[in-house]
Formats: C-alpha cells, structure tokens, sequence
C-alpha cells in the first residue's frame, strides 16, 4: 500500500494541541506519536534554528514520512520508552510532549493489517509489525476467562463472557485466523445491548470488539502509563504536557495523571491538606473540536485533549 505523509494521517486538534505546548523557539520537544508528521511539521515550524524535536513511532511505515530537517530525528520505538531514549540523546528536561494516541487513519485503511473489520484480511494488529503476538494469536491461546475479562475491560461490551465462550467453541473446530471470520462468529451476539438489535448497533459493538483485541496485543494501556509517567519525570519546570485521547480508557488514565500525577487517580495531601501534584492542568475543560473541523475530518468527533504544565518542584 503506497502512502504519503498527507494521505497517512490527517492530524486531529493541530492548532490547538500545538498552541498548548506553547513552544519555545530554542526547546527540546517530544511528537511521542509520529504517524504522518502533522503534528510535527507544525512543532518546527514554530521552533527556531536551535530547537529539537524528537518523533517517536514503532511503526516502520511512519518512518517514510520523517521531514527533511536537522531539527529532527526520528526514533523508531514504542513512546513507553521516551525517558531512556532522551538519556541517550544526553537530555534530562524536555520542555514539551505531544501525544495523538489511537489508530492512525493509514492503520485503518490497509487492508494488510487487520485493524479495521471492513477488509478480509489477517488478523494482525500489530502496531510495531517486527514482534509481539498478533490478535490472532490472542484469539487461539487466551482462554474463555482471559477473552472476556479483555473484551470486558477493553471494549466495555456488556456481554463479553458469551462472545469470549462462542470464540472458544469456533476455534475449537477450526483456527481464526482472519478479521471476517472473527466478525462472523462473534455478530450474532452484536448489538444487543437493551434491546439494540439494528445494523448500527452491531457496527458499534464489532468496533470495540476489535478495539479490545487491538489494545491487548499493543499493550497500549501500559505503554500510556509508562509514557506519562516518562514525560512527568523529563518535563521541566513550566514545560507542556499534550494529549489527544479518544476512548474513556485511556483519557481517564491522562486525566487521573495531570490532576494527581499518577495514572490511579490518587491524591497526595501535604500537612495542610493542599493537593500535591507535579502537574497543573491548563484547561480544566476538556478540549474538542471544532464543527467545521469534524466536517472535514471525521474521525476526530471522539477527540479530547487534555494540557498541564509542569510545577515548580
């Protein structure tokens, strides 16, 4: 499948999520989600002649679309690691990190991946394609409790238990190995939330099916704790935290973590019963798009984003 930086990923909140890094010409900054390079390309064109940026992405096609600038280098890694990789480029502080997290348009749109129930194609979802085990793999070995406890906690689907039970007895019969074969054993059981039994419903409901799976086989909750806590760790006093969320579980994850500095939500008092945090959240609203941007993108309708700002230690 041939791409190209604009056709891989349409960039989600760019001005928004750019202003609240409030970029300073001359600092260090971190695009932990590289993808396209939208973001990016607007991170340098506000840097000066001495700033840095640092684009970070597993995925081996997203390193096609890298810029052309000395400004820039790409790390092709998972983000959870963004804390070890600046210590190997010799920084201790960075002054800001951006995060668009979620599935890149381009992931959705290549049939070879297994990303998107639209296409018959092999259950993959791997973001970093080089290791880890597929969905297909997940769906062969976890057993009944494991896949629902992941359909359940990932996909918030209500009757998870019995989707887990009728993967189990179709694979008993022969292997899934393919996104269509997992849609068809599991739609009948689609959709039937209080009642739902139409198209939509179903649509839905196959959608954080596949959500789930993807999220187990990409580990994508650790990696955003491992992340957060990286980017807490590297930010220097007054430097940017901001994140583009699109499903509750992981912006509720941001959220605990900018409001307590932990990704459990829980909150430390000192002696006077003033919370104590190493961040300090620029909106207390979340952020949203805008109407003219969901006509023209609309596959930023889930989108939030979330700023704070590093505190004086």
């Amino acid at each position: 499948m041939i791409t190209t930086a604009e056709s891989y990923h349409i960039p989600v909140l760019l001005g928004e999520s750019i202003d609240g890094l409030d970029i300073q010409p001359d600092g260090v900054y971190i695009d932990a989600t590289f993808g396209g390079g939208g973001h990016s390309r607007e991170i340098l064109r506000r840097l000066g002649p001495k700033g840095r940026l640092y684009g970070f992405d597993q995925d081996a096609d997203a390193e096609r679309n890298t810029p052309d600038d000395e400004r820039f280098t790409f790390v092709r890694s998972n983000f959870r690691y963004v804390r070890q990789w600046m210590r190997y480029y010799g920084h201790d502080h960075i002054d800001g990190l951006l995060a668009d997290l979620g599935v890149s348009s381009h992931h959705f749109d290549d049939e070879s991946r297994g990303f998107s129930f639209r296409f018959d194609s092999p259950l993959d979802m791997r973001m970093n394609k080089r290791a880890g085990q597929t969905a297909a793999d997940i769906v062969a070995t976890y057993s009944e409790e494991q896949l629902a406890d992941v359909l359940y906690l990932y996909g918030e689907l209500k009757n998870a238990r019995r989707i887990a039970a009728a993967i189990v007895k179709a694979r008993a019969g022969s292997p899934i190995a393919t996104t269509a074969q997992l849609a068809d054993i599991c739609e009948p059981l689609l959709g039937r939330d209080k009642g739902k039994g139409s198209a939509a419903g179903e649509k839905k409901d196959l959608a954080r099916l596949f959500q789930a799976l993807r999220i187990e086989v990409n580990h994508e909750m650790d990696a955003l704790r491992d992340l957060l806590s990286g980017a807490t760790r590297l930010l220097g006093e007054g430097g940017r935290l901001s994140v583009i969320t699109y499903h509750s579980l992981e912006d509720r994850i941001v959220k605990n973590v900018m409001r307590s500095g932990n990704a459990d939500g829980h909150l430390e008092q000192d002696f006077y019963g003033r919370i104590s945090s190493p961040l300090h959240l620029i909106n207390n609203k979340v952020i949203v798009p805008s109407a003219d941007e969901l006509q023209r993108n609309p596959r930023s309708r889930s989108a939030k984003l979330r700023i704070a700002e590093k505190t004086k230690a």
